[in-house]
This record gives structure tokens, C-alpha cells and sequence, in this order.
């Protein structure tokens, strides 16, 4: 097995896959993307030798700060664009990255492709459960602006995930709103609510409220992506407030990114991790062992044959 990362910055990253590789299984093989010139010193530093990776060497970078389109196409030898050709030819399983997130969007949907019958990729976050387990919410940023049909797709993708990487067998979902009531929410809600009764493929619960993200009332909480990234940056800032305050607590250390790493593209043909920008060697190892599970149990191919049935409906 191959698990690609792209190597945007070379001090975090590379640890972090130094980290990993020490986790790993002696059958995965890590391939390091970028700048071979400055990946070198760090490992002579580390003293780990050079040949436990293989490196492709690349000579651009797709800033974050670059038009994610434009900089995919143009900059052709950057660690983004050679590592999805990569993996749209099969020579990696996996691709990881904590670069331009936009690029990584760019390159799924013009390398590797959407899924048959999805209509847009989403990306998930854990919900760190107060009884120790977790949760997911979806869509967290992608799609800011989403129909019913888009949200329903969340659902079943979500409810995938939470089955195969969070081993819930029969996951709960729920519809975040702005009451219990299934008349409550706005026009999107009422009529995604009335197209989620409908969905044999999932076990839909009915409306949840902000109140409830962090509790067992669900294992997947569906909402357009400007919604889920108000509340994925809002628990970040509470977890920051609670570490600049220096509160100990062993719950509100779970808001901590660094512990999951990244999350995939759900809704692709192929496996796509991508990572917060400002990730450090820890969150760099999360998301590489994440990596690893999504190949494992076959995700891509797993919504694949959901929606290759055309029962969602």
C-alpha cells in the first residue's frame, strides 16, 4: 500500500511523516512530494535514513493564497498537481496533503473524479461526543450553498463514514435546525427534512438543534457547508479560549485538530485527505494513519456501490 503526502512545509510535514512511518505497518510505503533539497537536512537531522520514503521532487508550491483553479493547471510541477496525477494513475492509494484546500478540490474534481451519481463532494468533522465517542458533521466548508437533494447525499455519505471508520453499526442521523419540530428551519431544512423520511439507506432521526452536537442524540448532523464551518471555527475558538485561559480538561481536549489530522473527500473516486493549513507534525500523523484506514476498508469504492444501487431517492 502507498500513502502519498505532499510536502508543502518541510519542518511540520516531514515529522509528521516521520512519526507515522514509525506507526506504520512495514507494507505502507510513504511517498514525500516536494522540495528533495530541503526534505534532506531535516532527515540527516532526525537521523532517519532517506531511502525509508521514496520523494518526487517538485520545484513548485501552490500557495495558499493562489486561485486554487488557475495554480492546479499552471503549476504543473507542484506537489499538488504531480501527486493527484499519481493518483489518478494509480502508482499511490491515498493522497494527503495540508495545502490549498481549494487546489485539493480542484484536483479531486479534474483528476480522480466525483462519484456517478453525487451530485458534490462533501468534508466532514469529528464531533467529540461528552460520553467519549464521536460524532460527524457534514458538510463543514465545500458547499456554502446547497439544495435538498445536496443535503439528502450528505447523509448517506456521512452515514458511510460513521459505518467504516467510526464503527457505528446502525448510525443516527439527524438534520440540524432550529427545533425538534419538523415544521421548524427554513426552506431548505423542510425540505430536505421531508426528502431524508423518504431515504431507505439511512436511519434518519428528525431535526436536531445547535444543542446537540456534542450529545448522543446523533452520530451524523446534516447542514449546508456555511453553517458547518460557522460551528467547526467556533469550536476551535472555544478551544483555543480554554487553552489561553489554561483550563485542564480532559473532554475539551478532544476540540483538539491535531488528534484526527485531516478528514477525506467524501464522494470521490479515490482517497483524499486534506488537513488544516497551520497542521503541526502531530496533526501531519493523524492524518496520515487516517490515510491508511480510509484504504483499508475500501471507502471510495463503498459510497461508490451505495450510489450505483440509485435507491437514494
Amino acid at each position: 500500500m502507498l500513502i502519498l503526502w505532499a510536502v508543502i512545509l518541510p519542518e511540520h510535514t516531514l515529522l509528521g511523516a516521520i512519526q507515522a512511518w514509525k506507526e506504520l505497518p512495514q507494507d505502507a510505503k510513504l511517498v514525500l512530494i516536494g522540495d528533495k533539497d530541503a526534505m534532506l537536512p531535516i532527515l540527516q537531522r532526525e537521523q532517519v535514513p532517506a531511502d525509508v520514503f521514496e520523494i518526487v521532487h517538485t520545484t513548485e508550491v501552490i500557495a495558499m493564497s493562489d486561485h486554487p483553479t488557475k495554480a492546479f493547471q499552471q503549476k504543473q510541477n507542484s506537489s499538488i498537481t504531480v501527486g493527484f496525477h499519481l493518483l489518478k494513475e494509480g502508482k499511490i492509494d491515498s493522497f494527503a496533503s495540508a495545502g490549498n484546500t481549494g487546489a485539493m478540490l480542484v484536483g479531486s474534481m479534474f483528476t480522480v473524479k466525483a462519484i456517478p451519481g453525487i451530485l458534490r463532494p462533501a468534508i466532514a468533522s469529528l464531533l467529540p461526543k461528552f460520553n467519549g465517542g464521536w460524532g460527524l458533521i457534514l458538510d463543514v466548508g465545500v458547499n456554502a450553498d446547497c439544495k435538498p437533494e445536496v443535503l439528502q447525499q450528505f447523509a448517506v455519505l456521512g452515514s458511510i463514514y460513521a459505518q467504516n471508520i467510526l464503527h457505528k453499526s446502525k448510525p443516527s442521523v439527524g438534520l440540524l435546525s432550529i427545533g425538534e419540530e419538523e415544521e421548524k428551519g427554513n426552506l431548505l431544512v423542510k425540505e430536505t427534512h421531508q426528502l431524508l423520511k423518504d431515504t431507505k439507506e439511512i436511519s434518519f432521526i428528525g431535526n436536531v438543534e445547535g444543542r446537540d452536537l456534542f450529545n448522543d442524540k446523533a452520530d451524523v448532523i446534516v447542514c449546508d457547508g456555511f453553517t458547518g464551518n460557522v460551528i467547526l471555527k467556533q469550536a476551535e475558538s472555544f478551544y483555543h479560549l480554554i487553552k489561553m485561559r489554561d483550563i485542564k480538561d480532559a473532554y475539551f481536549d478532544r476540540f483538539n485538530y491535531e488528534d484526527y489530522g485531516g478528514t477525506p473527500i467524501l464522494g470521490i473516486n479515490s482517497a483524499v485527505i486534506i488537513a488544516h493549513g497551520i497542521s503541526k507534525a502531530k496533526a501531519i500523523k493523524n492524518m496520515i494513519l487516517l490515510s491508511k484506514e480510509v484504504v483499508e476498508v475500501k471507502l471510495a469504492a463503498k459510497i461508490s456501490a451505495a450510489f450505483s444501487k440509485e435507491t437514494v431517492s
